[in-house]
Formats: structure tokens, sequence, C-alpha cells
């Protein structure tokens, strides 16, 4: 069974499934805080309201105290250092380091007092130290003395990539993790920069072989910063370039110099594809790249100090001896490392390993400062307070709006059971509310808009903003004594909502007076979205500058209650674009008066008759109106030149040739089975309509770019899906579908 792509408002005509959602994350829902005395007084309601309340307060518990480490991290599988977990949850800076260096790079006790001094530079440089290890099946994200000796002396360990990890819990080994085993644990623990000696990569012959390191596939897909002495030089340095830009690996190297760096050596006759010079420029970059939503990690290329650098030639001829041993004694694969570099140690008299001390030592120092600075960059940007560049303020895209935290509590029996008893269930905590989501989905396409909303300084607050840590959080208002906006829904197996509470009051906060504070951004923003949660004066406001600055400004409704804020005076006919399904445009036209349908319709063809009825008055001073059909995907209404409706402000306002048009785009189907979460997918399709469009493309890829991201959203546990980035919504992955036949109509 089919189940079609389901918006965040479903229209009447979608009728409820398992898979929609109570309409909850950006405000509280009219059923929810307007309950009848018999509800209020009935048995069942008694019990899920007691329910609700105890749910929210044991989850927030456990939020409170595991504010910053990553929620998916389990008991069984990890166990994080207590420094490490206290340096995270203050935003300190965290370096990641390896262990197959310990456990495969040198011999006992050499090793060890490697490892302390790493230890001890990456301290001394201002950061935490978080070696990971994996000890009797638990991976371990910081390592005590007692535990690095463990793995230092023991003999039976285990080199472990990716590859390795299940198979390794599972039986309860201990092992050393490679930079791809690293890479999985520090992203999951939430550590940005790790450090290791030189990654590993294309093997000389590998286009034969096809032996190719894992180390480049995990850079692709996991966003973490290595810092490293570029590659081994016992690898095809060329190759393994090539292969990290396929792979969308962003390289820079450290210094002075755009040499990329060989290891031993600091000259490989290779340029890295860019350059950055110090800590703060290395953070930049991280930053960036964390900012983007991408998926993939970055690599700092740091040479060997000068003054111990080993020559490269004889580097180069001792690899060579080294390589046609290996091959004559078959020596392939991971075994094939550890025998180089001990066979290289020896054909160099120890010259090759003194080198390898000397970089591994100066990557710590290095490492450690970018994440000082990157930690140091991270923390101006939550609290505001950044440096200008100059004295002016780039056009950057303004979301104004609510954030929530919410609970979500779901029946798995299809009869929620009364008189005080424990119904079996799922609870999951995610960050909502329309703003946030907005911001979310449009900062991962790339845009990263400047975001005003309030929130609390309580047990939220940290785990919001650090969730929120590639969004630019730098304007929210954080207040001390009042509570960030919560959610808390009781949801039945199939879907429906049976009772929710919101304090939602923080959003009041949003005032005039704190977003007048950024009028110079506002007048100089290509859009400013703006959502229901916002204050009418603030609304009032910010129509006010889009009248007198021509600014272009999209309103979404949130719900039915709040969609008719700004048309209780003529504060609305500033907006350029609105996006309500088909609840919130009927409570429009009857807050300005105007014709409503008896009732609204379910048939596709009369719910597309009645959203066209409804959305047409508006257009006499409104660019576009985006109408969010549920399961009957998008309804597009506006002025049309050539049978393609204008999505730019402008475009067709003074031709006498342009014409009122709705076009309807059918939803992307996907398996019912699939849908995990609707409670994010209206806002990554607005989301993605508004990237497309600020992109300049046509009006068809706008559309069809937002459909996309809802979809990924409609995967997700999360209202915005973190898959969703600049490679998975684009141009060419529409280009790339077929897609159903729209439908055109006149509205003149």
């Amino acid at each position: 069974m089919n189940a079609i792509l389901l918006f965040r408002r479903a229209s009447p005509c979608a009728p409820p499934c398992c898979c929609q959602p109570p309409r909850h994350r950006s405000s509280s829902h009219p059923a929810c805080l307007q309950e009848t005395d018999t509800q209020r007084t009935s048995p069942t309601y008694k019990m899920i309201r007691k329910i609700t309340y105890s749910l929210g307060r044991h989850v927030s518990a456990v939020v409170c105290g595991t504010t910053q480490v990553r929620r998916f991290l389990h008991g069984a599988y990890f166990k994080i250092q207590p420094s490490v977990q206290e340096a995270l949850m203050e935003g300190r800076a965290v370096v990641a380091l390896e262990s197959t260096i310990i456990t495969h790079g040198m011999a006992y006790p050499q090793n060890l007092s490697m490892a302390r001094d790493v230890e001890e530079i990456v301290t001394a440089n201002g950061a935490v130290p978080a070696t990971v290890g994996i000890l009797r099946g638990r991976i371990h994200v910081g390592l005590t003395d007692e535990e690095l000796e463990f793995l230092a002396s023991s003999k039976n360990v285990v080199k472990v990539s990716r590859r390795d990890l299940p198979f390794i819990l599972s039986q309860g080994l201990s092992g050393g993790t490679t930079v791809s085993g690293t890479m999985i644990a520090a992203h999951k623990a939430g550590i940005s920069v790790f450090v290791t000696g030189g990654i590993g990569g294309v093997h000389r012959g590998g286009e034969s072989t096809l032996d190719v390191s894992a180390d480049l596939t995990e850079l692709g897909r996991t966003p973490v910063a290595v810092v490293s002495a570029g590659v081994k030089s016992i690898l095809d340095i060329g190759r393994t370039l090539e292969y990290l830009e396929t792979q969308g690996v962003c390289v820079a190297a450290f210094g002075e110099s755009r040499e990329f760096p060989a290891f031993f050596s600091r000259q490989s006759g290779f340029q890295a594809p860019y350059h950055v010079r110090n800590e703060e420029e290395a953070a930049e970059l991280i930053a960036s790249a964390q900012g983007l939503g991408l998926s993939s990690g970055v690599l700092i290329a740091v040479p060997c100090p000068q003054e111990q650098a080993a020559s490269g030639q004889v580097i180069e001829e001792a690899t060579q001896q080294a390589l046609s041993e290996a091959r004559s004694k078959g020596i392939t694969g991971k075994d094939l490392t550890p025998f180089m570099l001990q066979k290289i140690n020896e054909l160099t008299d120890g010259k090759s390993l003194d080198s390898n001390l000397a970089l591994i030592q100066n990557n710590a120092r290095v490492g450690s400062c970018i994440a000082v600075a990157l930690s140091r960059l991270q923390k101006a940007r939550k609290k505001g307070n950044l440096p200008r560049r100059g004295n002016t303020i780039t056009p950057q895209l303004v979301v104004i709006g609510g954030i929530n935290v919410d609970f979500i509590a779901k029946a798995l029996n299809p009869v929620i059971l009364g008189g005080g008893q424990t119904n079996a269930g799922r609870v999951r905590r995610t960050f909502g509310g329309v703003g946030r989501n907005l911001a979310d989905c449009l900062s991962r396409l790339g845009l990263t808009p400047l975001f005003l909303s309030a929130i609390g300084k309580d047990e939220h607050s940290e785990s919001l903003l650090n969730y929120c840590h590639h969004m630019d959080m730098s304007t929210i208002l954080q207040l001390e004594g009042k509570t960030t906006a919560t959610y808390c829904a009781v949801v039945t197996s199939a879907g429906e909502l049976s009772v929710g509470l919101g304090d939602m009051d923080i959003h009041q906060q949003i005032t005039e007076q704190y977003v007048s504070q950024f009028k110079e951004n506002l007048c100089q923003a290509p859009l400013v979205c703006i959502d229901g949660n916002v204050p009418l004066s603030t609304i009032q406001y910010v129509c006010q500058l889009a009248r007198e600055h021509q600014l272009a400004v999209c309103y979404e409704p949130t719900d039915e209650n709040k969609a008719s804020k700004p048309f209780l005076s003529d504060s609305w006919k500033a907006l350029t674009y609105i996006s309500p399904n088909l609840q919130e445009l009927r409570a429009i036209n009857r807050t300005l008066g105007n014709p409503l349908p008896a009732e609204l319709p379910s048939r596709l063809e009369d719910v597309l008759q009645t959203a066209m009825a409804l959305a047409r008055p508006l257009l006499a001073h409104l660019h576009c109106v985006v109408v969010t059909l549920g399961a009957h995907g998008v309804l597009l209404c506006g002025k049309s030149l050539g049978g393609s409706i204008s999505l730019c402000p402008g475009a067709h306002e003074q031709t006498a040739a342009a014409s009122l048009c709705a076009t309807h785009y059918p939803a992307i189907h996907i398996g019912r089975e699939e849908i995990v979460n609707v409670s994010g997918a209206g806002d990554s399709l607005m989301a993605g309509i508004l990237a497309g469009m600020l992109a300049q493309h046509d009006t068809d890829t706008c559309v069809r770019m937002g459909l996309l991201a809802a979809s990924l959203s409609l995967r997700s546990y999360e209202p915005i899906s973190p898959d969703i980035s600049t490679f998975s919504v684009n141009q060419e992955q529409v280009k790339s579908r077929s897609w159903p036949e729209v439908q055109v109509w006149k509205m003149d």
C-alpha cells in the first residue's frame, strides 16, 4: 500500500493515517488548549494528562543531564569519559585522537609515552583530549591512563575501522580505532576536530588492486574535521587527492604554503586545493562546512616541522624497498601499513620514527589551537558578539519565528487504556517551531539565514543551541527566568492526537523592540520569513518596513488560529507570499469578510477549485499564494506569463499580458511504511521553494526542490531531515527524476 507525500497541515481531504502528526511543532493546536468541560472531567482525559505530565518531566530531566552529548549514544556501546562529557556540555574545545597508532603503530612502551605526550600537548593548548578506543566491546570516547596502558600493552587487540565495528562490539573485543572508526565515534559524540598522524589513501597500484583506504570514504560521509600531516608517503598521493575530490572532501593545506604534505616530508609535488594560514581561518572553514550541513568532512593538512622533517629522497628510497619486500611476502590490506612503517623505520635508522613523533606532536598542537578557535567562534555566534567585518552588513535572509522543544508520546496499541493504567508507547524529543524549521532547512540548503527568536535559560536551551549548531543563532534572545517553548502530545497508534499541552508564552518576547534592533539587516535582506507565532505588533512592524523599503516578505500562517494576524489590518497588503493550508486560507478569508464555502470538500477536484476561489481575492495584493494540500501536494497561485507562474516579485507586475493562474503539483509518492515523521514536511517544502527562488531557478524547479526536501523530512525522525543538503536538493536532482504531470488553470 502506498501513501502520498504528506505535508505539515493536512487538508480535510487527507484521511487520518498512522503517519499524520498532531499539529504540534509550531503552536498549540486548538484541540489541545480549548478542551470542553466534558473532556476535562472524563477519566480517559485525566489519565492521559497525568501520563503526559509525567513523561514531560521525566524526559526533561534526562535531557538536562545529557545536554551536549548526542541523543543517539547508547550506553551499551558507548562510554564518554566524564571530563570529555563535561567539556562538551559546556561548549569547550575537545580534540578526538585515534588509537591504532597506539595499538599498531609503535612498540610498547614508546607507544604509551607518545599517547601521554600527545594528550598533554592537547591539554596545554587549551583543549580536552578524547582518545578513542574499544575496550571489551564498548567504544570509549576519552581514556583513563590505565585504559591507555591497557591498549598500549595488549597483544591481541584489533585494528578497527567502520567495517569492523559491528563484529568487534558484538564479540566484546578490544581494539584501536583507525581514522575511519575514530571519525564515527567523534561525530556521534559531537566532537568536531580529530587529530591524527596521517590518513590512509589510495595505495600505489590501487588502480589495479582497488586498495583504497576506508578513511577516504569516511571523510566523504562523516562531518568531522581531520587534522593530519597529509597522507602517508607510501601511498599514491595524486590519486588520493583525486579520490578525496570525488568524495566531496574539502582539503586545505595549513600554514604559509599550499604544498600538500607527504607525512614525513613537507613536499609531495602536489598542491592542496585550498589553503588556510592559521587556526582562525581553519576554524572559519570548519564552521562554514558545519553551517552548510554537509555530510562530508574537512581535511586540514599540516606539514611536518621543518627542523625535524626527514629527507624526502631517503624516505622515498626506503618506501620503494619496503613495498618490494611487502609484495614478495604477500602483505596486503590493513597489515600493509604497520609493516611498511616498521620497515621504513629500520631502513632509515630511526629517522622516520623521529619524524613521525614530531609530526604527531605538531598536529596535536595545531589541531588543539583549531579546536579552541572553533569553540570560541561558536560561542561568539551563539551570544551574538561576533566582530563585524567593516561597517557594512552583508545581505542575509532573515527568519523570524518560534522555537519549540517537542515531546511526542505515541501509543503502540489501538486503544489507550484509562483508569491510571500504563500504556505501551514510544516517546521522542525533537526540536521544532515553524521559524526554527524554516531556518534549519534553509541553512542545510546553503543559505544560513539570520534567525530571530526567543528561548529561556533552562534545561532545554543548551541542548537546543547545540542541536542548531549549523544555523546562525547569534541573534537569538535568551532570557533569564523564562521557559523555552515546549509542547507535549499523546498520540494514538493511528496517528490521531489524544491530548496536547503547550507552553508557548515565550514567543511573545519576539517583540517589535527586539526585532527593530536588526532593522538594517531586515532592510537589506533578499527575503524576510515570519511565522504566526510572532506577536501581532511585530508582524505589523515587519510589514511596515516591507512597505517602506519594498521588501519581499513570506508569511507562514502556522495554524488556523494564528493565520489571520496580518489580516486584522491592512498590514497583509505588504506581504509577498503566504503558505496556508485550506483551513488557514478559509480563516483568512473569514477575517477579510469574503464569501466562504459551507464546508471544506474532500474530493481533489473540489479541493482545488475551493483553494483557487479562496486564494483569488488575496492575489489583488499578494504576489503568490502557496496552498499546501497535504496528501494532494501543493497549489501555486499567482501571476503567469507564458504559462509559468512567477515567483520573483515584480517580474510580471507591469506586464499587461500577465494573467492569474493556478498550478497543481502532485505530491511525491512514498511508501506508507517509509514515513517516520510529518511534522516538518510542510516547512521543508516551503524552504526548498524559497531556496530555489533565491537561486533564480524556474518555478517548476523551485517547487520540485520543495517536494524533494519534504520527502526527505518525511523519512526522518527529526522535523527537518539531516539528509537535506545542497547535494540532495538541487536543480540536478530535480532534473534526474521523472515527475507527475502538473495541471494549470486560469483564475481570471
